[in-house]
């Protein structure tokens, strides 16, 4: 599989969960890079972006529900940010319905907005949860964890 994003440090916030969460956000952005790539076909990369937008989604409201219960000052800008990539991929599957192709323009978009979201973002809640006894590390298997995998 060619990797259209490396996991690394810069790219961890330093909580297991959310992570281990963003991982899988990775994962399948390198999976629809590797379905375009290896030209697996329309109906593959249609597929692999849904399973990519519904992840997504699940990610974005565990996010913002602790941001919610935590208190977190900045909830709102940053569920805007959520609201404003759900709107951008709704879009790129409406097109994707009507017969476009996944472009590599596309997957550089949204590898560059995940990239730039964790790092920067997501990054400035990580004090705030902490402070507020957010665990770095699992303390037993997450929910998320047992239901994804």
């Amino acid at each position: 599989m060619s990797l259209l994003i490396e996991w690394n440090d810069t790219l961890s916030v330093g909580i297991q969960e959310i992570d281990e969460q963003h991982k899988v956000l990775v994962n399948l952005l390198n999976e629809l890079n590797d379905a375009i790539r290896q030209h697996h076909g329309r109906e593959a990369s249609v597929e692999i972006l849904q399973r990519l937008a519904d992840y997504t989604r699940t990610h974005f409201t565990v996010e913002e529900s602790l941001m919610r219960i935590l208190g977190y000052p900045d909830y709102e800008t940053h569920k805007m940010h959520h609201e404003e990539l759900i709107g951008q991929m709704v879009d790129l599957q409406a097109r994707l319905n009507q017969g476009d192709a996944v472009s590599f323009e596309l997957l550089h978009f949204l590898r560059n907005w995940l990239t730039r979201h964790i790092m920067e973002a997501d990054q400035r809640y990580v004090e705030h949860f902490l402070s507020r006894g957010v665990q770095k590390t699992w303390q037993k298997k997450g929910w998320l964890e047992r239901f994804w995998s």
